[in-house]
């Protein structure tokens, strides 16, 4: 006859490990949210959230998740870095099975706004090509006066 031990302790789950923040604009909101659930039996306590880079910063409660509860890690990253990010973030907790876990975001911030772009490029576009034409003007203005003078 065996016997059957189960140990109890607090344990570390989440809803998602990677979020796939897609094509963003440049200097959109870069926060997102992971759910972390606590599935064992005592209380779950998160003692650091690190990311990879100074790009990510990272927020999350320090209060000990009880057993069956829920608590997010708030993490945002810094849209104005344009071009593709894949970046890691280890979580630490007092799970004695994953003490340290590691959770992703990833995605690409366009360059620019390509609508803001151009729209300020053609204003700088047509205010370039009125003075091209006001310079213009005024030159056959000034050249017809001097014909007139030499007709005199």
């Amino acid at each position: 006859m065996g016997i059957a031990v189960f140990a109890s302790a607090q344990t570390i789950s989440f809803d998602k490990t990677t979020w796939d923040y897609g094509t963003v604009k440049n200097g959109a909101d870069g926060q997102k949210f992971f759910t972390v659930t606590n599935t064992g039996d005592k209380p779950l306590i998160i003692s650091k959230v690190q990311p990879s880079c100074g790009c990510t910063t990272p927020d999350w409660s320090q209060d000990p998740i009880m057993p069956g509860k829920s608590s997010k890690i708030k993490v945002v990253y810094d849209t104005k870095r344009t071009g593709p990010f894949q970046k890691l973030i280890e979580v630490y907790s007092n799970d004695p099975e994953n003490s340290r876990s590691v959770i992703y975001i990833k995605g690409t911030v366009d360059a620019a706004d390509t609508a803001g772009t151009t729209a300020a490029d053609a204003k700088l576009n047509t205010a370039s090509a009125s003075v091209k034409i006001d310079a213009t003007v005024q030159k056959e203005q000034t050249a017809k006066v001097k014909e007139r003078a030499a007709k005199k």
